[in-house]
């Protein structure tokens, strides 16, 4: 697959975050069927936070297509957490799906040990479910909005890392989702560009922390990619011509993201921790 650039999308919005996957137009791309699979991640077990749709989906696909089980947790997208669950069982491999508000730390320790149960151990954590709720000025950023956006993206990594650490072991790893905007910043994105900054640094104080355990902690920072996360958080006319102000003139979509994933999760980044790896529509970062 190779897509071609292209500035537009159907306009379109939907009033509810997270957004569906299961009701936009164009559905993302989560599967890439000249995917060349070859074991990489054989006999290994995944927890991906925001694993229902998105990027989380097309990450647990392309786990189970290299040989990983994998359980998803997510908020209340019960219809995209099944199409998941099916695409990944379609490929041979177990999907636990589990529903549950990492808000609250008591839902995280739950939702891992549930994970655990099921999966038999965990070898990777994928620390990726998150919000955004533009707003022109800080002026327009209450105090509500301010802490439901760090404990959705910030403490949720913070709080499922803690609780996922006694289980991981020597030469398991654990990948972080950030942003391109940590790096670039974005004006309507303020609280939520802060939490991906915080991503980094949490990254970077992880892998060090954990280097001599031998556990690898890396970060992907997406640029602009198709997912329902931008249907619901902005506008028709924004999401029109989203992607289209980057390099490659175009999104990504989801399955373009997961190969990132995989190298990070699997042995062939042994000697790789402490690092962000850019996958953003040709975005040059220095």
């Amino acid at each position: 697959m190779n897509p071609q650039p292209h500035n537009t999308f159907p306009p379109q919005h939907q009033n509810h975050q997270p957004g569906r996957e299961a009701e936009m137009d164009p559905p993302p791309q989560y599967d890439n069927p000249a995917y060349k699979a070859s074991g990489k991640l054989a006999g290994k077990k995944a927890l991906i936070t925001g694993g229902d749709s998105g990027i989380g989906r097309a990450v647990a696909v392309t786990y189970a297509k290299e040989g990983a089980d994998v359980a998803i947790v997510h908020l209340c997208e019960n219809r995209d957490a099944q199409d998941t669950v099916l695409a990944v069982e379609a490929l041979g491999r177990k999907c636990i799906q589990i529903q549950s508000d990492l808000r609250m730390e008591q839902n995280i320790i739950n939702s891992v040990e549930q994970a655990v149960e099921q999966l038999g151990g965990l070898d990777i954590l994928i620390n990726n479910a998150g919000v955004q709720y533009p707003q022109n000025s800080i002026l327009d950023i209450t105090k509500e909005q301010l802490l439901n956006t760090f404990e959705s993206n910030f403490f949720s990594y913070f709080y499922m890392t803690k609780a996922v650490l006694p289980h991981l072991s020597n030469g398991c790893a654990i990948i972080n989702t950030t942003s391109v905007t940590a790096f670039e910043g974005e004006p309507t994105l303020i609280d939520y560009s802060s939490t991906k900054g915080a991503i980094v640094a949490f990254t970077r104080s992880m892998a060090l922390s954990l280097m001599k355990m031998g556990i690898r902690v890396n970060a992907v920072a997406p640029g602009p990619v198709w997912t329902p996360l931008i249907v619901s958080s902005f506008t028709p006319e924004v999401v029109q011509t989203f992607g289209s102000t980057t390099p490659m003139q175009r999104a990504a979509q989801p399955y373009e993201l997961a190969p990132a994933y995989v190298f990070l999760g699997c042995e062939d980044s042994s000697n790789i921790s402490g690092q962000i790896f850019h996958v953003n529509s040709g975005t040059i970062i220095n």
